[in-house]
């Protein structure tokens, strides 16, 4: 009988733990905040083979674009006021695009063919 004892404590005092571990992955959850996004952000035309696309939100704001390509190189930084983007010196494939405007960020994928 003693060996059920003994392995009942064991199991209290693993559940203990566990439950104390989600706890405070949980907490740790909560504490991060996402950035604000963009507010009816819209990239057109995606897929583009026209050489450029149009970044237009809901703000007047200058966005800040970053393109990267598929393994994370940079490969277009720009500032704009406007809608239109030159990507004429990117090839055709896959690309990551972040937008950043004031303190609100998002990022899509864009093709270009």
């Amino acid at each position: 009988m003693p060996m059920v004892k003994k392995y009942f404590y064991i199991f209290l005092l693993m559940v203990s733990f566990n439950s104390l571990s989600i706890v405070a992955q949980e907490s740790g959850s909560i504490k991060k905040q996402d950035p604000p996004t963009i507010e009816g952000l819209t990239i057109y035309p995606n897929p583009s083979g026209i050489g450029k696309v149009y970044i237009s939100s809901k703000s007047t704001s200058e966005k800040k674009i970053e393109i990267f390509d598929v393994l994370g190189k940079k490969v277009l930084e720009t500032v704009t006021s406007g809608k239109e983007v030159n990507i004429s010196s990117l090839s055709p494939g896959v690309y990551i695009i972040k937008v950043k405007e004031n303190e609100a960020s998002a990022t899509r994928k864009l093709i270009i063919n």
